[in-house]
């Protein structure tokens, strides 16, 4: 395999931005999302990334297929969504980058380059003298119908890159879940670490 890792922004970014917005639809189905997406939603969501000065997505390619991607921007940036769940924390919004979600294709898991994306994107927020890196994971309850027998939760990735859960900073984010009709709200729990 030739695997390679790409940091985008702007111009390169715009040239895969459907091929990222497929692989987010793709990787999403499966627990815990169950994200039931459109190119539409997913084009219009990866806007931001192409609009926003310091935003990056991290791309992990297989000779000329990319099997993975990873998106970071200022937090500041997504304010509508998750100000309501920070404040309180004496954190300042524009002191956070968040590191939205990485998606990786199954059969590339366990070869590193989940710590890769995350080694980027953090050092892309230090080059911007940012504080805190954070990012948020969806909650699902223990018994949903279609947690897998075999699931394993990131939560001891996360911990050995320095994340901690914030207690409290809980966001709420809609989408249809596969098989619904209709949109329902989840849980996002954010974990943070400092940079600095």
């Amino acid at each position: 395999m030739g695997l390679r890792l790409q940091s985008l922004r702007g111009a390169a970014l715009a040239q895969v931005m459907d091929d990222v917005a497929r692989l987010r639809i793709a990787v999403f189905r499966d627990w815990p999302y169950l994200y039931d997406g459109d190119l539409a939603y997913e084009r219009s969501y990866l806007q931001s990334y192409l609009d926003s000065d310091q935003s990056v997505v991290v791309g992990a390619w297989d000779g000329e297929r990319l099997i993975g991607a990873s998106t970071g921007a200022p937090l500041i940036d997504h304010a509508d969504d998750f100000a309501a769940a920070f404040a309180g924390t004496g954190l300042a919004l524009k002191d956070v980058f968040y590191c939205a979600e990485s998606v990786l294709l199954p059969e590339y898991r366990g070869m590193g380059l989940g710590h890769r994306f995350f080694d980027l994107r953090e050092a892309h927020a230090r080059e911007f003298g940012y504080a805190v890196s954070a990012f948020c994971s969806v909650q699902r309850s223990a018994d949903h119908p279609a947690k897998p027998l075999n699931y394993r939760a990131l939560d001891d990735f996360w911990r050995k890159r320095g994340y901690e859960p914030m207690p409290g900073v809980v966001a709420g984010f809609s989408w249809r879940d596969v098989g619904e009709v209709d949109e329902t709200r989840k849980p996002l729990q954010f974990w943070s670490r400092r940079l600095t």
